[in-house]
């Protein structure tokens, strides 16, 4: 029996037809990503009753959800119990966003991003039990977040930035890990945990209790994190002195981190901005002497925004640093699945696609072998001067790794990037024997199943092989 439909990426057009929903009850995934369909989800699809994924992303879609997802079900329709994932995102869906979606307790990823939704975010996402993913960014979605969400203990990611959302964000749950980009584009949204948004008014001792207790949770363990980190350089350093090596143990002693600071802080730091404390006025704006708790003294400098000028310069500041490769790497893999610290920053997933396993992209699955993938990607990058998001690689629907595949006509040449090599350097056979062997390990970390990858202790391996072979006179 038929049990998976994929016909995403061919240039099929028109529209869904209702027979659709006379396939076969037993069909598992309907996959018809980026097919150029139009038109209405026909209601017919409801008839799917053991559909466990449904997505149609990227196509021109539009008008409201099919009622069989939100009014009451016939028995002989069936219903969507068995849903896992539904990426309903990139079309022009509109309407209220059904509130039966509650009902759907197997649900564990939900899309529906890029579209025309309005209203509020149904309570009922509450009952979603199994949520690991949620996304309903660049919508039309007003009130406050539902507080109850933070009760989903499964949650893992959230995403509902350019919104027209308002009210404070909650503090518990998949948000006291949250960054910037999940809510940015909602001018009404406050909260005290998130950097850059504006504290929500306080105006009884009830908040104030509340304030003191989401200020503990944050505090609390970045000082048990310090102390360990600070009691484990002590015993190495100890250790390395033991061993004779004095040198290498006044190195360590000598090494100092940025220390990260909040905007409270900073606050106290300066009397909340007192004059007494302005050292100067320029035309980027003041510099302001502040004192930390620590007893350090810093210069805070504070930005003129009413000055267009200088925003362009502080744009274009952010933008440098948002190339910056180890940005595209970090995102994507274990970094993000330890990463417990609101201190940990990432940069927006759209600018970098080009670099997160495919695994990630379609289910949501975060594993070491995604870092070899994103590995792979760059050492790719770096050889033949090529990003992954080039016009010429996306024009023909391709891939980086695809791209050197079709383009290597026999000779390593043909994709490597001429200005490796000095123009008074003669290519040897060694020294392309050594770039070839560091192109197929670059096409092995990028293989699109994550169990057919090499780990990256064998990358490890490879590498020094490589080194090895390419230094033997």
């Amino acid at each position: 029996m038929l049990r998976y439909l994929e016909v995403g990426n061919n240039p099929l057009s028109g529209v869904l037809p209702n027979s659709i929903g006379n396939l076969s009850s037993t069909i598992e995934k309907n996959h018809l990503v980026d097919a150029h369909i139009n038109g209405l989800i026909p209601t017919s699809i409801g008839n799917m009753s053991g559909l466990t994924s449904i997505d149609i992303q990227d196509n021109n879609l539009a008008g409201n959800i099919p009622s069989e997802i939100e009014g009451e079900l016939p028995s002989d329709i069936g219903e969507l119990k068995a849903i896992v994932g539904l990426y309903l995102y990139s079309n022009h869906f509109s309407g209220v966003i059904p509130t039966r979606f509650g009902e759907l307790q197997n649900l564990q990823y939900l899309d529906l991003s890029n579209n025309s939704f309005f209203g509020k975010s149904p309570l009922s996402f509450a009952n979603l039990i199994s949520l690991v993913f949620l996304n309903l960014s660049f919508n039309a979605l007003s009130g406050t977040i539902p507080m109850s969400l933070e009760k989903l203990s499964y949650l893992k990611s959230i995403n509902v930035s350019f919104n027209d959302l308002e009210g404070e964000i909650p503090s518990g749950g998949v948000f006291a890990n949250s960054t910037l980009q999940s809510f940015r584009g909602n001018k009404g949204l406050c909260g005290v945990h998130i950097l850059d948004i504006p504290a929500c008014d306080i105006t009884n001792p009830g908040k104030q209790s509340k304030l003191k207790g989401v200020v503990l949770k944050i505090v609390t363990p970045l000082v048990i994190s310090s102390f360990l980190i600070f009691l484990l350089v002590s015993i190495w350093i100890m250790k390395r002195h033991k061993k004779g090596k004095s040198k290498d143990v006044e190195k360590v002693s000598e090494i100092r981190t940025h220390q990260l600071v909040s905007y409270h802080e900073i606050q106290r730091a300066t009397n909340n901005f007192d004059e007494s404390n302005l050292i100067g006025e320029g035309s980027s704006g003041s510099v302001y002497k502040g004192i930390l708790s620590s007893g350090t003294v810093v210069a805070i400098k504070v930005l003129d925004l009413e000055n267009e000028q200088v925003c362009k310069r502080f744009d274009t500041e952010c933008e440098v640093m948002r190339n910056i490769m180890v940005a595209h790497v970090g995102d994507f893999g274990i970094s993000k699945i330890l990463a417990i610290s609101k201190s940990i920053a990432y940069t927006e997933t759209l600018g970098t696609l080009g670099y997160i396993a495919p695994e990630y992209g379609s289910e949501g699955i975060v594993s070491s072998s995604g870092d070899v993938y994103s590995y792979g990607i760059m050492l790719m990058e770096v050889l033949t001067k090529r990003r992954p998001t080039d016009e010429e690689i996306c024009n023909e629907n391709l891939d980086l790794r695809k791209w050197i595949i079709q383009s290597f006509s026999g000779s390593m040449m043909d994709v490597v990037d001429a200005n490796l090599f000095y123009e008074e350097e003669q290519i040897t056979s060694k020294s392309e024997i050594c770039i070839a062997s560091m192109i197929e390990l670059g096409l092995d970390c990028t293989k699109e199943m994550p169990e057919s990858r090499v780990t990256m202790k064998d990358v490890v391996k490879r590498l020094n092989k490589i080194k090895n072979a390419f230094l033997e006179t």
